[in-house]
């Protein structure tokens, strides 16, 4: 008798080995990128992007108006210096606005590409086969007609068809049907629209990396050229330098301002001459929303101010005539503006620096030894100055302001107070040391902006294409129309079974009405015209 040992059991599969370092983190940060190009993070960041702009129009930014952003500091000396560290002053150009754009435009990247390949494969492939039992659909219907099924299709065919219908013939088990789908262009829409924001954000950022923009106070009777050395305050992208610069420079003729009978500005408008270095100006006008076009730059007036003029006497004789600086608004709406006015040279026999700093009224009213201005409009021109000699600092090497005085120098004693007064047009101050300074009159100021922006017309491309494509969303839908020819009907022709499915909104359910009415008519005209005279209608057969 011959024994067998029992079979030995399989040995267990050892355990998974888990998964290294590396690939736990490929995997996480394959998760990650899943993440941020799903189109759910791509409408939160946009909706975040447009979230963080709304600072940017609310408060004065310094790429626009540096007066607004000065006296936005001084009506709130608490809260400016808090919001000028989170960067609320220059939102656009802040690391946090930039990382949200950039974030966004890495989002749409990631979730448009695979869609749009997606896309292009479902252009080439053709509508799906019929489904088995068309009465299951949203839309069904059941056409009798004395024509054969092959004429019956025909018929179907040539009415989708002339509806946009692309169309597809197949017979399966025996049957002849018929795919017809339409509102691919609503996906093409969709895309388009996703592709133009990416487009839009690509020249956006161009702009901001190749564009540039400068803002001055030019006074009437001036002119500035574009250079970064001119401008009070300029921004310029990564890759801009100083000889990338237009050649062009701007004259301010002459400016005026409009007020309605509230005191509010209705309009301004300046008269400026511009050409190349070195070229007679040409002349135009130009206003806050009518800004001067030159080969895709851009000149705009952005404000407005007075520049008082004075004429300085010294006892010797020695004059300085009708010299003035711009004084900057410090009251928006009645135009009280503050300002220096800083002469180093005074002629021989002196080593001491003059300077006037005061307060300009376009209409002047003194209260109590106050100047307050109680009307924007140059009716009653008045000033209230302080006379300063001494040294003024401009060849320290430290940088100040040309709208003020080096308050250092006043507090270390370098710069000696001689005299102050309220003074009208015509009226003099006359110093201790026998000079005399003579309020002269006014010229006024225009607040100019050059800004030089190379993505401007692909935005505009951007944003128009962004619309076509979400018109295209909103309007076209998806359909799709199937039909099958089965048994023979009652009077020996065909039963076309015709179903209908449309993706989106709204009903479907009168439009494919209307489809298959026209359907009835079309093989009902059909029937007739194969039926042979004084006879039954043919049951068989092509048509011809």
């Amino acid at each position: 008798m011959t024994t067998t040992a029992p079979p030995r059991p399989a040995a267990a599969p050892p355990p998974p080995a888990p998964p290294s370092g590396l690939r736990r983190a490929g995997g996480f940060l394959l998760r990650q990128w899943r993440r941020l190009t799903a189109m759910r993070t791509a409408i939160v960041l946009l909706f975040l992007l447009a979230l963080a702009a709304i600072p940017g129009s609310l408060l004065p930014q310094r790429s626009l108006s540096q007066s607004n952003v000065t006296q936005y500091f001084a009506d709130h000396p608490t809260l400016a210096p808090l919001l000028d560290r989170l960067y609320l002053f220059d939102v656009f150009g802040s690391p946090w606005f930039a990382a949200v754009y950039l974030l966004l435009f890495v989002s749409l990247i990631g979730c448009v590409l695979p869609r749009a390949l997606e896309h292009a494969r479902a252009l080439r492939t053709p509508p799906p086969p019929a489904p088995r039992r068309l009465t299951r659909l949203p839309d069904a219907a059941a056409l009798p007609t004395a024509l054969p099924a092959a004429g019956a299709l025909d018929v179907v065919e040539e009415e989708l068809r002339v509806r946009r219908y692309r169309v597809v013939r197949r017979e399966r088990d025996g049957v002849a049907e018929l795919s017809a789908e339409k509102g691919l262009l609503k996906e093409t829409g969709n895309l388009v629209f996703h592709l133009a924001l990416v487009g839009l954000l690509l020249a956006l950022a161009g702009g901001k990396l190749w564009g540039y923009e400068g803002s001055i106070l030019v006074t009437e009777g001036q002119r500035f050229c574009n250079s970064f050395q001119q401008y009070d305050t300029h921004s310029s992208g990564a890759l801009v330098e100083g000889s990338d610069l237009t050649p062009i420079c701007v004259g301010l003729d002459d400016f005026r301002a409009t007020y309605e009978q509230d005191l509010t500005a209705s309009s301004f408008t300046a008269d400026i001459t511009y050409g190349a270095p070195g070229e007679e100006g040409r002349p135009t006008t130009i206003g806050v929303n009518d800004p001067l076009r030159v080969d895709g730059d851009r000149v705009y007036v952005t404000g407005h101010g007075f520049s008082p003029t004075f004429t300085v006497t010294r006892p010797d004789g020695f004059s300085i005539d009708d010299v003035s600086a711009p004084f900057l608004p410090s009251d928006q709406r009645m135009m009280g503006s503050q300002g220096a006015l800083k002469l180093p040279d005074l002629g021989a026999g002196t080593e001491d620096q003059f300077a006037l700093e005061g307060f300009f009224a376009p209409t002047g009213l003194t209260q109590g030894g106050v100047l307050t201005s109680i009307d924007p409009r140059p009716l009653a021109p008045q000033v209230a100055v302080v006379a300063y000699e001494g040294y003024l600092g401009l060849d320290s090497g430290l940088p100040q302001s040309v709208y003020s005085l080096d308050a250092s120098q006043i507090e270390r004693g370098r710069l000696t107070e001689v005299g102050r007064g309220n003074l009208s047009v015509g009226e003099s101050l006359t110093l201790p040391d026998g000079t005399t300074v003579t309020f002269t009159g006014y010229k006024e100021f225009a607040a100019l902006q050059f800004s030089h922006d190379p993505g401007q017309v692909w935005v505009l491309a951007a944003a128009i294409a962004v619309l076509a494509g979400l018109l295209g969303m909103l309007l076209l839908r998806r359909e799709r129309v199937f039909a099958r020819a089965t048994g023979p009907s009652a009077d020996g022709g065909t039963v076309l079974e015709v179903g209908g499915l449309t993706r989106g909104s709204g009903d479907s359910a009168p439009r494919f009405t209307a489809l298959t009415d026209d359907l009835r008519a079309a093989l009902a005209a059909r029937a007739a015209t194969r039926a042979p005279s004084g006879g039954a209608p043919e049951t068989g057969g092509t048509p011809a």
